[in-house]
């Protein structure tokens, strides 16, 4: 650590820029809240609350994803890793716990005091920072100040929250979401900030190993607790090996392509970046239906056998068409593996009308990975 430096632009060309130990560490205490808004969505559905499931998951981890995606691209830039630097870091990282324990209460009854709670305590830092490099960035500093206004107006917005009635809080919370979304637009405008692309895209795979710990987690300790009061059931049995070969292949599936490659400017990296919400979410999704799954086959959930595996099938499928559009066809690998893609999302949400939902998606994202391998091998050799 260097004790205190003037923060200026890294460069965005710079060889072996990797994350860093404090940027692994931020990124574990998202994994807090993601439970929180996972276990939400998973009890909500399986009650049979469809409204409210969807309605409390997308609003909460759309919180969640824009408070780590802030920092994530801030870091990027801007990571000076001195005193300061890493003071205003820890103290965003206790926002996040702030944020993670009013998760439940923005799902359940869309009251998002903790949650702003939080967010002001990170965005407070935030703004700090992005004032520190404005001083120090001379190249950037029109974006620098951009950014530091921004976020200190959209913090303010989202105080209307507390007074908005309970039927206008959807469209209220939408209209905070186009004002965050707008920011980086706006603050990018004119002059890129130096984000490193390799740094980005290794960063944003990190949150989606973590995305998918977490479906490891839930699903591990769903199974624990089914199979201590009902025992070894072939069926638990069968849903927990399946879905294990689920989160691999959607792994497999993401981790495939080299995604620095198609990050070539701040409009195609802002398309991308935005794009995650959507990834990231489903992954998260994915692990809810698993619970949801469990739940049904021991009997504690209110779906019926094709709600269940809509739970599990919706999400993959999502994810599916998501990492085809920012991830694949960026990288035109051709038609055969594009309608590989498509092919298999529709074989996806098809799975849970049948009796064995589950295994027969695991299948399906197993067969895409094998059938996009042999496709990709076969148009490109030496690739």
């Amino acid at each position: 650590m260097i004790l205190l430096r003037s923060m200026r632009g890294r460069a965005t060309d710079e060889p072996h820029r990797v994350a860093t130990p404090l940027e692994l560490f931020f990124d574990l205490f998202f994994v807090v809240a993601v439970s929180f808004a996972v276990s939400e969505l998973a009890h909500a559905l399986s009650a049979g609350h469809l409204g409210e499931a969807l309605t409390g998951y997308v609003t909460a981890f759309f919180a969640i994803w824009w408070a780590w995606m802030n920092f994530t691209w801030f870091a990027s830039a801007y990571d000076t890793d001195d005193w300061v630097y890493r003071v205003m870091t820890l103290v965003q990282m206790s926002g996040v716990l702030v944020l993670a324990a009013g998760v439940p209460a923005a799902f359940e009854r869309h009251d998002y005091r903790i949650v702003w709670f939080g967010y002001l305590i990170m965005r407070a830092a935030m703004a700090c920072q992005w004032l520190r490099a404005a001083a120090g960035d001379r190249p950037h500093r029109r974006a620098a100040r951009r950014y530091a206004l921004g976020i200190s107006l959209a913090m303010v917005y989202w105080a209307v929250l507390f007074v908005t009635p309970a039927t206008l809080v959807l469209p209220v919370f939408a209209l905070g979401v186009v004002i965050e979304l707008a920011v980086p637009v706006w603050g990018e405008r004119g002059t890129r900030t130096s984000w490193h692309p390799h740094h980005i895209a290794e960063r944003y795979g990190l949150f989606t190993i973590i995305m998918m710990g977490e479906n490891v987690l839930g699903a591990t300790v769903s199974v624990q607790n089914a199979l201590s009061h009902e025992g070894a059931k072939p069926s638990l049995i069968v849903v927990a090996a399946a879905a294990l070969v689920i989160v691999f292949s959607l792994w497999w599936i993401y981790f495939e392509p080299e995604t620095h490659e198609i990050l070539t400017s701040s409009k195609a990296a802002l398309r991308w970046g935005y794009g995650h919400y959507v990834i990231f979410a489903s992954v998260g999704a994915v692990g809810g239906g698993i619970e949801v799954m469990v739940a049904y086959v021991t009997g504690e959930s209110a779906l019926t056998r094709t709600q269940a595996g809509l739970a599990m099938a919706v999400p993959v499928a999502i994810f599916l068409i998501a990492v085809w559009a920012l991830h694949i066809r960026p990288h035109r690998y051709g038609r055969a593996d594009s309608a590989a893609f498509l092919l298999a999302a529709v074989l996806v949400l098809l799975a849970a009308a049948t009796p064995v939902a589950v295994p027969l998606i695991a299948a399906v994202t197993a067969g895409l990975v094998a059938a996009t391998s042999l496709i990709r091998r076969a148009a490109w050799p030496g690739r």
